[in-house]
């Protein structure tokens, strides 16, 4: 197996750049997840890796090897699509098959190669079979086989989840983070959905307009997001941010209709900041209710519900505090109604403080 490193990666389309200056280290063995919305670069990112998309600066290296001018044939890679990308006219064995004839593999490797990736995926009685036969969930398995067979350096998957129903991606989610800790290979794995990234990767590299914009452990990221559009971007639903300005020696934040105070751990950074603007943000999960229980200590806020969204184990619970509007998850056995005010109280410790100009992280 083999690390893959960006060194000041550039992708430029004429004048429209779509990459620029990316730097990432994927290490051996490990599950990155690219995330980020669409157009964000992230598929253009794991081309370049596979050498389907040309380099329009920088370095690339998988392994020991800078692959800039290798051709994808050259660069022990195996990449997953979107589309599953399966022969119509092939078996399913014919399409594991496939890649293995062309590196001329001797018949008996070739067949143990792929009678073992089969039973691994499940997919052992339907070698016989046409992709057509075959549902949206065993296509995909297919798809991971036929990489699986090639035994390459580095797994690249490109949105492979994408076109199955949301319980089938759950169950593939799992599936392929357990075949990774099975074959322990370095995966790249693409997705603009943050709930796969946060589940299956080691660590995530978030994406905006071509740039790298933080890169960490799943809770690294969920619990520091570096900037407001990390912040905003990972967590369901969103986190709640509210516009605010520092006062009475940096002590408190004021809000247009309420005020907060600032938690011990911003003291420092908010120290004497008195009138600068910061966005405070908070997690629906560290809104609470009547009768929770609150961690630590809390500030309370008046709410008037504008929508309830019960969902069995919880209830989304949409409000406004005067103009800010603000979501919070709540018990479901004491879901509120429309138009009633509620007492909800944020967790101090929980607060997010993001600057207002650069939108980037403060103090702790």
């Amino acid at each position: 197996m083999a690390g893959v490193a960006f060194d000041q990666v550039c992708k430029r389309y004429g004048k429209v750049s779509v990459i620029e200056g990316l730097n990432l280290e994927i290490k051996d063995h490990e599950f990155m997840v690219l995330v980020g919305p669409s157009g964000c670069g992230k598929s253009t990112a794991l081309r370049m890796v596979a050498g389907l998309e040309e380099i329009s600066d920088g370095t690339i290296v998988i392994g020991d090897r800078v692959v800039n001018e290798l051709p994808p044939k050259d660069r022990d890679i195996a990449m997953v699509f979107q589309s599953y990308a399966l022969y119509p006219h092939m078996t399913i064995r014919e399409n594991l098959e496939f890649g293995l004839r062309i590196r001329k593999t001797p018949p008996a490797e070739m067949k143990r190669l792929v009678d073992d990736a089969a039973e691994m995926l499940g997919i052992d009685q339907l070698l016989d079979r046409k992709p057509k036969q075959l549902s949206g969930g065993q296509r995909q398995r297919v798809a991971v086989g036929r990489a699986i067979v090639r035994q390459p350096s580095v797994f690249l998957f490109d949105e492979p989840l994408s076109n199955l129903d949301a319980k089938l991606r759950v169950q593939m989610r799992a599936e392929i983070s357990k075949l990774q800790h099975r074959l322990q290979t370095t995966c790249i794995y693409v997705t603009h959905d943050q709930v796969e990234a946060m589940t299956m990767g080691h660590r995530i590299a978030v994406m905006k307009d071509g740039k790298l914009q933080q890169c960490g452990t799943p809770l690294e990221v969920y619990e520091k997001p570096a900037n407001l559009f990390v912040a905003s971007f990972i967590g369901t639903p969103p986190m709640n941010f509210v516009r605010a300005t520092l006062a009475e020696g940096g002590t408190r934040l004021a809000a247009a209709t309420f005020s907060l105070p600032v938690p011990e751990a911003w003291r420092a950074a908010a120290a004497g900041k008195d009138g600068r603007g910061v966005i405070v943000g908070v997690r629906p999960e560290n809104v609470v209710g009547p009768g929770g229980a609150p961690r630590g200590p809390v500030a309370g806020i008046p709410v008037t519900v504008e929508a309830v969204e019960p969902l069995g184990h919880e209830v989304i619970v949409h409000g406004k505090a005067g103009e800010d509007l603000v979501v919070a998850k709540l018990d479901p056995h004491r879901a509120p109604h429309l138009g009633e005010t509620l007492d909800l109280v944020v967790e101090l410790n929980t607060l997010h403080l993001f600057d207002s100009t650069t939108e980037l992280r403060l103090g702790a």
